[in-house]
């Protein structure tokens, strides 16, 4: 167990945030690895049914990790106050409540996968590839929150480290088993999800065995299970709020996936292939953001309010230099890093891609400054702003999107997202000024 209550901000945030950052680079080889493998062997189609479909799963599964990260804030404050009793509680309700949520997510979307598929607008050419991949990710929903309850419990007590280890043995299972499923059983696309699926499994039963023989007060008893109202309540609040944040913003992905499911296998497989490239460089913006919550929840609990805000102003200064870095990447590499990741040469993709790297680089501190204030408050226990944040990222990105669209084609979906996170981040920096905690320096 780590304290991220003592030593130096910047230092404690950095050694923290590391292994979440390597983590999360495996994290997404999953979908990489299944989009390189998939390109190569099966072709342009097979790829762009299953990027048809990437919108969808992302909702779901940034919803649970939304959900899980949220409940695991309530851990890391029990943590933070030495409350040993309130954090084993808390730790069993993270373990009903993400099962059973993803249980029911699992359920609903498997029961009316048809209809979810139509209101996106997946092509009747790519629907048959398009069901039988997601079907089989939509099954796998509760191994997914089983891993983030058990990753996101380990970070709230400081350990960012061991989740890492997991997940490396999982990723390099699953490009093993995409091989063998894909390439020498012939299981086309459902082979590549097959794999993530169990890869996963793998991942959680390696946390299991290690958090009941490393940290025996992190294993729920029976005791434990039983209601508590306060503590339910403060993690479904803490969950819902990190939860629907993070989902707000992917139903925006949904309903511009709609738009771009119109425009032909080459603008989705590029927009699938740029959403990847988006996701690695601007990973380190969402990790130090994660970091940030668990931060701010331990020193919440701690009362030490003046490291809030010193962690702050470092991990702002910290997204500022990478977004330089960002910028050079988006201008120098993008075609590069779009060929490694779809296998295909093809002119259009590329292009495609590169007027989207470019575009959106210049606008990456803006973004890393909704993300890292959004967490933040989250760690503070302001559950509404979060949320008033991402319904507005929601609303302005569709719309914005819906009016270009139909005049600019996909340059309106470009332009989107840009936008929204210029018109968030005014209200956003003003109500972390007025937040309890700065008000409390």
């Amino acid at each position: 167990m780590k304290k991220l209550t003592e030593g130096r901000p910047i230092k404690v945030i950095l050694l923290f945030m590391v292994p979440i950052l390597i983590g999360q680079i495996f994290q997404l080889l999953y979908n990489l690895v299944d989009t390189r493998i998939v390109g190569q062997i099966l072709g342009e189609d097979a790829l762009a049914a299953v990027a048809s479909t990437t919108s969808l799963s992302d909702l779901l599964i940034t919803l649970i990790y939304g959900l899980t990260n949220g409940f695991a804030i309530i851990t890391a404050s029990f943590f933070g106050a030495k409350d040993d009793k309130n954090l084993e509680k808390s730790i069993a309700g993270t373990f009903s409540l993400g099962i059973a949520i993803s249980v029911v997510l699992s359920v609903f979307c498997l029961i009316f996968i048809d209809p979810l598929l139509r209101l996106i607008k997946v092509d009747e050419k790519l629907y048959a590839d398009a069901k039988s991949y997601i079907i089989i990710i939509l099954a796998g929903l509760v191994v997914t929150a089983l891993y983030n309850i058990c990753a996101c419990t380990l970070r709230s007590i400081g350990d960012s480290v061991t989740p890492l280890i997991f997940l490396i043995i999982s990723a390099l299972l699953n490009i093993v088993l995409d091989y063998v499923f894909i390439r020498f059983l012939h299981l086309g696309v459902a082979g590549a999800a097959l794999a993530t699926v169990i890869s996963q499994i793998v991942s959680v039963i390696l946390c299991f065995i290690y958090i009941s023989r490393r940290y025996h007060n992190l294993v729920p008893r029976p005791e434990d299970f039983r209601f508590d109202r306060n503590i339910i309540i403060k993690q479904l609040m803490a969950g819902t709020s990190m939860g629907f944040m993070n989902s707000f913003v992917s139903i925006g992905t949904v309903c511009l996936q709609t738009q771009i499911n119109t425009f032909g296998p080459e603008i989705i497989v590029s927009h699938a292939a740029s959403r990847k490239m988006f996701s690695l460089v601007t990973m380190p913006f969402f990790v130090l953001a994660t970091t940030l919550a668990s931060f701010s929840a331990q020193n919440m609990g701690a009362g030490e309010y003046k490291r809030i805000k010193e962690g702050l102003r470092d991990t702002i200064a910290l997204c500022g230099v990478w977004t330089v870095i960002c910028i050079m990447i988006a201008k120098f590499f993008t075609n590069e890093i779009i060929y490694q990741i779809v296998g295909m040469n093809n002119e259009t993709v590329l292009a495609t891609s590169s007027r989207y790297m470019q575009f959106h680089s210049y606008f990456f501190l803006v973004l890393a400054i909704v993300c890292v204030f959004r967490n933040a408050m989250q760690g503070f226990g302001d559950s509404i702003t979060p949320i008033v944040s991402s319904f507005l990222e929601l609303f302005v990105k569709v719309i914005v999107a819906f009016l270009l669209v139909p005049h600019i084609g996909y340059d309106g979906v470009i332009l989107c997202e840009p936008v929204a996170w210029c018109i968030m981040v005014i209200p956003l920096v003003v109500n972390m000024l007025r937040s309890p905690v700065f008000k409390a320096l």
